[in-house]
């Protein structure tokens, strides 16, 4: 049973947010530079303390109880807190300097990262950039844990516990092989697609659901049964090679349609989009330093005359 009195230990819930991280006692005392037996003993007594089991441990795994996934988010607050707390007091109180890691979506980060680590540098030279590039459920899964600090992605994200940041807009076009009917076409009407084979990515990637959408707003219902892709090239080398048409995000279509096999159509106005945005964690307490790291990143994606501001 739970003691009012009892005042957990900052090692205690540290020993408790690294073992959520990495589900595994090892790897969770090498992040924290302590032995596996004082992690352990930290974490115990924050169970006894609180009066509840946060962690089960088998000979084969370990995995959060009920309890942990329901006290992790306040125990990271927690954390970030105190680092924040730290940081003030040591006169680091600026997060755009040193180390960050930024996760970017498969459908973002081959079109925006050039442009970003070209430019990043010149604006701030004090920060120390780290990328990561995965699909939208596990960004916010890296952040909710605090693997990461920021990520760009589609919004809404609809998250709890994470801030949104607007950036900028993009309109999708319409990927067709190149001498296609439709190739170079500028008024399109969404309702087209009910007569096109529409390939869509596969689960997981938030473009697929945005195709999705576009094809709900405009009445169309698509065969999910036809070829779907792992990523964005894939799916336009199969467009190139004649098994359909896709839509793509207008910043990928420089690069997309190098290869000279595929061509494009825009549709009529208003066009559909996505908006993109830069997502934190709440309790970190950066946000008007992520609100700064956000306006310079659209700075930068609207160089290319590829997107619209917010």
């Amino acid at each position: 049973m739970n003691d009012q009195s009892y005042q957990p230990t900052l090692g205690g819930i540290r020993a408790f947010v690294a073992v959520a991280k990495k589900l595994h006692f090892g790897s969770a005392a090498t992040d924290l530079g302590v032995s596996q037996p004082s992690l352990s003993q930290a974490l115990r007594g924050l169970e006894q303390g609180l009066g509840v089991q946060l962690v089960e441990r088998t000979t084969r795994r370990v995995m959060l109880t009920a309890e942990g996934q329901r006290l992790l988010p306040a125990a990271m607050a927690a954390c970030d807190a105190v680092d924040n707390f730290l940081s003030d007091a040591a006169g680091q109180d600026d997060p755009l300097r040193g180390p960050l890691r930024l996760g970017l979506i498969p459908t973002i980060a081959p079109y925006l990262l050039p442009r970003l680590l070209k430019g990043l540098p010149v604006r701030r030279p004090e920060l120390d950039l780290r990328v990561v590039e995965d699909q939208t459920s596990r960004l916010l899964e890296q952040l909710r844990e605090g693997s990461l600090d920021a990520a760009v992605l589609a919004l809404p994200a609809n998250s709890p516990g994470i801030g949104e940041i607007e950036m900028y807009d993009e309109d999708f076009v319409l990927a067709v092989p190149a001498g296609h009917a439709l190739a170079g076409r500028k008024q399109l009407a969404p309702t087209m697609l009910a007569d096109l084979p529409l390939l869509l990515l596969d689960e997981g990637h938030c473009l697929r659901d945005q195709a999705l959408e576009v094809c709900q707003a405009a009445g169309v219902h698509p065969d999910l049964r036809q070829t779907r892709a792992a990523s964005l090239t894939t799916a336009v080398q199969c467009v190139e090679g004649g098994l359909g048409v896709t839509l793509i995000p207008r910043t990928s279509v420089a690069v997309e349609t190098a290869s000279g096999g595929l061509s494009t159509a825009e549709f009529a106005r208003p066009r559909p989009g996505r908006r993109i945005g830069l997502v934190y964690r709440m309790s970190s307490g950066r946000g008007p330093a992520y609100s700064q790291l956000a306006a310079e990143i659209a700075a930068l994606a609207l160089e290319s005359g590829e997107v619209t501001a917010v």
